[in-house]
């Protein structure tokens, strides 16, 4: 664990600030969601339900207890829309964006869809966070913005060609967020994530991810799908990682404005190995007797061959070390694929 996300923990339950969680209702928003209100800050989340589940907040509420929630405003509306973005901004210390349209196939499919919410939400979201004088503005980035560079691990300052809109949607945050801080002198620092995964990734819709897709095809006695031979790589990151480098972010000094880190585990896992293991804890924690042998179909346009993170950044600058591995991640994943994951479609936007 961090020393100094130690520091940071105990340093905001004895002096509450007001936050902006952007895509609060989502898998990696409902955690930092979670984590806030258990440390007593205060809280204003903004949804508008496209792709986020209702159930994730009923399971925070849950798990904080009704004092804690009492600290937390929903409201419902769209980074896209500015005048939505100024009304939450307000009278906010510290911003957390995680408010996008993910899934590489689907921004194949969908390009503009992708561009409108992931570059004309940001920006909105940037310009809002300006207007309103907001202390600091931590941005969710991604792993796809590496492209087709071919090195191992990926630093942060040598990255190729992006492969799908949803790359060049996220890239295109970063060039605005460096843009934001040196015109206006705003405090700004963005996130690459790798691979996120835990408790609240929907398994459902054609876009789910592969971890709840594997997990609970397997408990549903479905058949598995590795596209490609099964040998590309990932750095599968625990989100219980992806909220300790949010609040180390949010509260570092000002030195780190303006970079972006990369945030994973900086372990290197093949997709067949994610399957095995994913396979081995069902049937440790007899939710399954037996995984079948997975299909292999052809590799999917867009995805890279192989992704592995150098956290030295990081830790060095955000005093950011990994407290939750892949196997501990995985149980408790597992644990709430088997017995607590509701299905509930997505509303429109």
């Amino acid at each position: 664990m961090s020393t100094r996300f130690d520091s940071v923990r105990e340093q905001l339950q004895g002096a509450p600030s007001r936050w902006l969680v952007t895509g609060v209702a989502g898998f990696i928003g409902s955690h930092l969601l979670e984590t806030l209100l258990s440390l007593r800050q205060r809280v204003v989340g903004l949804d508008n339900f496209a792709t986020a589940r209702r159930t994730n907040l009923e399971d925070v509420r849950r798990r904080v207890g009704e004092q804690a929630w009492q600290r937390f405003l929903l409201v419902e509306g769209d980074i896209t829309v500015l005048q939505d973005c100024l009304r939450v901004c307000e009278n906010v210390d510290l911003v957390l964006h995680q408010a996008a349209l993910g899934s590489i196939p689907r921004s194949i499919e969908q390009p503009l869809a992708t561009h409108h919410a992931n570059v004309t939400g940001f920006a909105n979201v940037l310009e809002a966070a300006r207007r309103t004088g907001v202390r600091r503005l931590v941005y969710a980035s991604s792993s796809a913005v590496y492209g087709d560079h071919p090195g191992l691990p990926k630093v942060e300052g040598e990255i190729g060609q992006a492969l799908s809109p949803y790359a060049v949607s996220k890239h295109t945050n970063e060039t605005y967020a460096n843009v934001f801080a040196r015109c206006y002198a705003m405090s700004v620092i963005g996130l690459r994530y790798f691979n996120v995964f835990g408790r609240r990734e929907h398994p459902d819709g054609p876009y789910a991810a592969v971890i709840p897709r594997w997990s609970c095809s397997l408990l549903q006695g479905a058949p598995c799908t590795i596209f490609g031979d099964g040998e590309s790589t990932r750095d599968f990151t625990p989100v219980a990682n992806v909220v300790q480098a949010n609040l180390l972010a949010a509260t570092v000094d000002e030195g780190a404005s303006g970079s972006v880190f990369n945030v994973a585990c900086g372990v290197r896992t093949t997709l067949r190995e994610l399957y095995d293991a994913i396979a081995a804890v069902l049937v440790r924690r007899g939710a399954i007797h037996v995984a079948p042998a997975p299909s292999n179909q052809g590799f999917r346009p867009g995805d890279v061959r192989h992704s592995l993170a150098d956290i030295s950044a990081a830790r060095q600058q955000l005093g950011y070390e990994p407290s939750s591995s892949l196997d501990e991640a995985l149980e408790e994943a597992a644990e709430w694929y088997a017995n607590g994951w509701i299905a509930e479609p997505a509303e429109a936007a």
